[in-house]
């Protein structure tokens, strides 16, 4: 990992897990197995230390540790950051900064490819803020139809994509009668 110095600004990285970390968090691992062996179920253990590598880092760092064990075996996972213990726990960084930092970063690569906020493509700066301005109109409206309309349905956590393909993008047949209009679905709809 390449360190950067933060001025004043709090940060969170995933460190790579090598021998030393593994060692730190050896007694919460063990625990977790313990208590994945009792209940059937992922259990989660966390610690907070202070870590230093031997040439690139500068001075200790606060680590936290999270010794994870599932079905398919142990997973521990480390992140540094700036941000002080004493303020929050290690859990609460851990489940509510740095993995909600990583469901932003999924938000963004959903409207990026699945409402096409990527394509910058025309000649001038301001036909590009117009498409990008469109994509983010269309995912507040498939926020808002996800969040209020489909809560409750198989759709209700489904991505953008999905639910343009299984329920905007569908084609019909209409025939428009003097009483009655007509929807002809395809056989193949649910």
């Amino acid at each position: 990992m390449v360190w950067c110095e933060a001025n004043g600004v709090d940060y969170l990285l995933g460190l790579a897990k090598n021998p030393v970390l593994i060692r730190e968090i050896e007694n919460e691992l063990k625990k977790a197995e313990k208590t994945f062996q009792k209940t059937g179920k992922a259990a989660r253990y966390f610690k907070d230390f202070q870590y230093s590598t031997k040439e690139s880092w500068t001075r200790k760092r606060h680590v936290i540790g999270k010794a994870e064990h599932l079905q398919k075996g142990s997973n521990p996972q480390f992140i540094v950051t700036s941000l002080p213990k004493r303020q929050m726990g290690a859990q609460y960084i851990y489940e509510r900064t740095y993995c909600a930092r990583g469901d932003m970063e999924n938000r963004v690569k959903e409207q990026q490819l699945g409402l096409f906020a990527d394509r910058a493509r025309t000649a001038t700066m301001h036909a590009n803020q117009l498409r990008l301005y469109f994509s983010s109109i269309a995912y507040m409206l498939m926020h808002a139809l996800r969040r209020l309309t489909l809560q409750g349905t198989d759709l209700s956590n489904a991505q953008c994509t999905t639910i343009r393909l299984k329920l905007l993008k569908i084609g019909a047949q209409v025939q428009v009668t003097v009483r009655r209009v007509w929807f002809r679905m395809p056989g193949g709809y649910p």
